[in-house]
């Protein structure tokens, strides 16, 4: 019996680890779209943990988040402490790196809202993007048993985990939502970094975000599946790559690819990573993008990301180009801060934050409230 795990062209047996490509699509002046994958495939039996980085071309963090997970999980293969496999993408979206830019150039405005899902196929013919997506997804759903995509925010932004909502209907009961629903809670508060459940449930849908990587993987494929999002764009930041780093061990080590945390592997991670902020507040929060502006003017913040904030707080003044203030923008919801506007000049209706807000939503929803 062949034990080896394929991926692409990289094939790994029992022990070893493998890099190779997937194809992603035919280029018009020759050659492919390739995207990078290393699979590492464990002396043992066990769940297979899919890691992916760079559905965003900008997003550097998330990127080396995954090419370290990759070496830290090749390092302890080779003491055979690895049962199960690991495969790592780190770079989903090579036209958006290529230019240093969040979108590819095959068309579509995110890349990450074109995954599959079964339940709400369109009239039209998928273009390049998306189905570059779709073959991505075939591949991870074909194999992945536990999922983390790994992204950034804004500049300035603190380290988070975002946890979808659970959707049930055609795809799935309430009471198979509620199990997969254990599974996503048990992976997102193993990561050690705040959590954030995602939009309001109709709101998830409105935004295609079961069709984003991580909500493809969990409410199509039935896959415990979380986005971290490890601080701003454009370059590596070194704390959220730590703390990046160490949670994805941390996970393996919660659903039993490996029985503890290699020594020599992550404690420099944990250690590099301790200055990540705790959530400040008890109670559950969600995503929210706001408060936003009534007006136009240049935006001065007045409280800072992981400052909390309740109802009717300032958050930030908005003033003419001679310096007087025109408007204060407040808080319409208790939780705090987790990222500010990128840019002094505020227009109207543009968000001067994003925030967790306390959320007293369910994290198992019907489906038919996309209807």
């Amino acid at each position: 019996m062949d034990d080896a795990l394929k991926v692409g062209s990289a094939r790994a047996a029992p022990g070893e680890r493998a890099d190779g490509w997937i194809h992603a699509t035919n280029l018009p002046t020759g050659g492919s779209e390739r995207l990078p994958v290393a699979v590492i495939n464990g002396a043992t039996g066990g769940p297979v943990f899919w890691v992916t980085g760079g559905v965003h071309g900008d997003e550097a963090t998330g990127v080396a988040v995954a090419q370290d997970a990759a070496a830290a999980f090749a390092n302890a293969n080779r003491d055979g402490a690895l049962a199960g496999a690991v495969v790592v993408v780190p770079v989903v979206n090579p036209a958006g790196l290529r230019r240093n830019e969040r979108t590819s150039y095959y068309g579509g405005e995110d890349p990450n809202r074109y995954f599959p899902d079964t339940e709400r196929e369109g009239s039209r013919p998928p273009e390049t993007q998306e189905l570059i997506d779709t073959r991505l997804f075939e591949v991870l759903s074909d194999s992945a048993d536990l999922f983390v995509d790994c992204h950034t925010a804004q500049v300035g932004s603190m380290p988070f985990t975002i946890r979808d909502r659970v959707l049930y209907g055609k795809q799935r009961t309430e009471a198979e939502a509620e199990a997969l629903a254990e599974d996503l809670d048990r992976l997102a508060a193993t990561l050690g970094l705040p959590v954030l459940t995602e939009y309001p449930a109709e709101e998830y849908v409105e935004q295609s975000l079961q069709r984003s990587t991580a909500g493809a993987a969990l409410n199509t494929a039935g896959v415990p599946a979380v986005t971290v999002e490890l601080g701003g764009h454009s370059v590596v930041e070194e704390d959220a790559r730590a703390a990046g780093v160490a949670g994805v061990i941390a996970a393996a080590v919660e659903f039993g690819l490996l029985a503890s945390a290699p020594a020599g592997v992550i404690e420099a991670d944990a250690s590099a990573g301790g200055d990540v902020p705790d959530a400040p507040v008890e109670y559950p929060v969600r995503r929210f993008v706001g408060p936003r502006l009534e007006g136009a003017g240049l935006i001065r913040h007045r409280v800072g990301v992981g400052e909390t904030v309740e109802a009717g707080d300032a958050v930030a003044d908005v003033v003419t180009p001679h310096g007087d203030v025109v408007e204060t923008v407040e808080s319409e919801h208790d939780g705090y801060v987790i990222g500010r506007a990128e840019g002094l000049a505020g227009y109207e209706g543009k968000p001067v934050a994003s925030m967790a807000v306390r959320d007293d939503g369910d994290l198992v929803v019907p489906r038919e409230l996309d209807k």
